[in-house]
């Protein structure tokens, strides 16, 4: 009798619904009122994602009453099983949607999946997830960001015009589970294929700048006549300046990157990287959250994708 009483004592003082408790404390729309938006980047120790974090912390301060924002990060861009465990946090904590730039472009597809099975708003920025992989799983998930082939295309066909038929390149690639890393080598082969530039070796320094460094140097070894490195980050196009002044070449063999990030930048008005493309990262979670916001206000809205600007960044761009 004396445990019946204090059961019903706890239910009057802090309520009997399971459902109640396990939400409190989640951030939902339970307790703020307003839809709360989760980011989820890969590493943050990349200067792109920290632009576009506190890209997307700024946005969120200018409009505070419209919904609250969670930024999460993993430290290392290949560490999937971390970025996945972080949807997973994210559906347990009860938040309205997610905004993630997935590190691989197949391994997120099933975890966003059981994300939109509970109700979460689902936008894929920077990062395109596979569309076999998403028709496999019965997934609609809208992409916001740049089409990073015309990108890389650009700055690939800039570097051309510095260069001569038949001169030799290299290309560091990204992760090539990475739809981004593998549009932007693709850009990258197109405009050396028209400009009838021979690439005499192209590895995979997974955006690392270290491991660019050290797989640029053996490029340079191994293809004494490389006029040019090909970077498809801005980390690794820094790793490649390095292995090009190590070893005497600088000025000889030129180098560009893709994202613009401030070392880039300059780099370019020093003369140490000829070009890099800018897909405007403080602006791009800022485009996915906004595309969330809309699909909150209406989830029975077509899924579309939404193209986002890519310029081409050189030291006449910077000067105006």
């Amino acid at each position: 009798m004396k445990n019946l009483l204090l059961i019903t004592l706890l239910c009057l003082l802090g309520g009997c619904s399971g459902e109640q408790s396990a939400k409190q404390g989640t951030g939902g729309k339970n307790q703020s009122g307003k839809p709360k938006i989760a980011l989820i980047m890969k590493s943050l120790a990349n200067e792109f994602f920290s632009t576009m974090a506190d890209g997307a912390e700024q946005y969120q301060a200018e409009n505070a009453e419209q919904f609250d924002l969670v930024v999460n990060g993993i430290k290392d861009e290949r560490d999937l099983g971390r970025q996945v465990s972080l949807v997973e946090e994210m559906i347990a904590a009860n938040v309205d949607a997610i905004v993630i730039a997935p590190a691989d472009s197949k391994a997120l597809v099933p975890v966003l999946r059981r994300a939109k099975k509970t109700g979460i708003v689902v936008v894929n920025i920077d990062n395109r997830l596979d569309s076999d992989v998403l028709k496999a799983e019965e997934v609609a998930i809208p992409f916001v960001g740049p089409d990073n082939k015309a990108g890389a295309k650009k700055v690939g066909a800039y570097l051309a015009g510095k260069l001569k038929s038949g001169d030799e390149v290299c290309i560091l690639e990204g992760i090539r589970t990475s739809f981004n890393g593998q549009q932007r080598f693709a850009g990258f082969q197109e405009a050396m294929k028209e400009a009838n530039i021979k690439i005499g070796d192209h590895q995979s320094a997974e955006w690392e700048m270290s491991k660019a460094n050290t797989i640029a140097a053996s490029m340079l070894s191994e293809h004494p006549n490389t006029k040019a490195i090909l970077a498809a980050n801005d980390s690794m196009a820094l790793g490649a300046v390095a292995a090009v002044k190590a070893a005497g070449k600088s000025g000889d063999v030129l180098v560009v990157g893709f994202d613009n990030i401030s070392a880039v930048q300059q780099a370019i008005q020093e003369g140490k990287i000829l070009a890099t493309a800018d897909q405007h990262g403080d602006q791009l979670a800022v485009f996915g959250i906004q595309n969330a916001l809309k699909l909150l206000e209406d989830k029975d809205a077509v899924v579309e994708d939404v193209e986002t600007p890519v310029d081409l960044i050189t030291q006449e761009t910077l000067a105006k």
